[in-house]
């Protein structure tokens, strides 16, 4: 009987459990053995493996994170660490390992198969910043956990007459910034992949003050500028006051939305179903809506950056 194994690592994002009950329950039905790996790459070199079963699943959609757990492991870029983790699946009798994650994770992924150990990877990052997919889970339901804080704290700064500037993840990327600025109507989205200009900034904010409206929302990327930063160079170059709100980690909780649960279990299946063609060592991706695969070699290729189109629309919408 083949043996398939499953993990997430790195940053956990909603919707990772979706995709984990979709390869259990898809592994069941072909006929598959299937354990989990706690912990990620780490687990594997501890062999923290668990045998999964349709119940091991049940009632684990709706929840965010990863039941599996996630960690970094600077172990498993050494020699030694490696080895161990190659013993430990060649232990279980492992024939594949699913791995949702990121990048990084692609990356490890990548190192197993150069061992001889196949793999397929299901993206999996609340940055949507993965390299040969138009979409990674768990970016919708960030973007909506962002908007929803906006909208929250629009009330406020509106009642106050004030400026909002507020900070969301996206360290090399700026989807979630630009997604959320042109849903909530910012008067300017700061994006790492842009060069930030923080003269333009308090201009716009002066524009906006002679139309008549007396508050702006700022969305800033973290790897744009620090929210703070912006606010003194507002308070120094304007008579505006600024208030700064990082929404740090509460944009990787929380149950998944709708999309996020179903591309997971889009994805998941699709995973299993390669497995069960042989065709491995690729990703499961997302082309228009469809679902793809790419061997990794062509995915690493395949870089789509934010759509500077939408951020050119949000400016004039927010004229």
């Amino acid at each position: 009987m083949r043996r398939i194994a499953i993990l997430t690592s790195g940053g956990d994002a909603p919707g990772m459990n979706g995709a984990i009950r979709a390869v259990v329950r898809k592994s069941l039905y072909y006929g598959y053995e299937v354990y989990g790996i706690e912990r990620g790459y780490e687990g594997l070199i501890q062999g923290n493996f668990r045998k999964m079963d349709s119940a091991s699943v049940a009632g684990i959609i709706q929840r965010g994170g990863t039941v599996l757990k996630t960690a970094r492991s600077k172990d498993y870029r050494t020699t030694e660490g490696f080895n161990k983790a190659l013993r430990n699946l060649k232990e279980y009798g492992i024939f594949c390992v699913v791995v949702i994650g990121g990048d990084g994770s692609m990356a490890g992924a990548r190192k197993l198969t150069e061992a001889g150990i196949n793999t397929v990877v299901i993206p999996g990052t609340i940055d949507n910043d993965m390299a040969g997919t138009d979409y990674t889970i768990g970016f919708d339901t960030a973007l909506n956990t962002a908007l929803e804080a906006v909208n929250k704290i629009r009330d406020t700064v509106e009642s106050h007459s004030r400026v909002a500037i507020i900070e969301v993840m996206g360290r090399s990327a700026g989807h979630i910034a630009l997604m959320t600025g042109l849903a909530c109507g910012a008067e300017k989205i700061l994006l790492p992949e842009e060069k930030v200009d923080l003269d333009s900034v308090c201009r716009k904010l002066s524009e906006t003050y002679k139309r008549g409206k007396r508050y702006s929302i700022i969305v800033v990327a973290e790897g744009a500028a620090s929210g703070y930063d912006v606010a003194k160079a507002i308070k120094e170059k304007t008579e505006f006051d600024a208030s700064v709100t990082v929404l740090g980690y509460i944009q990787r909780g929380g149950s998944p939305s709708a999309k996020d649960n179903i591309m997971a279990s889009r994805m998941g299946s699709a995973a299993v179903d390669a497995i069960a063609e042989n065709h491995m060592n690729c990703l499961v991706g997302a082309n228009m809506g469809e679902i793809v695969l790419l061997d990794y070699e062509t995915a690493v290729h395949v870089v789509r950056g934010v759509n500077k189109k939408l951020h050119q629309l949000a400016g004039i919408l927010s004229l």
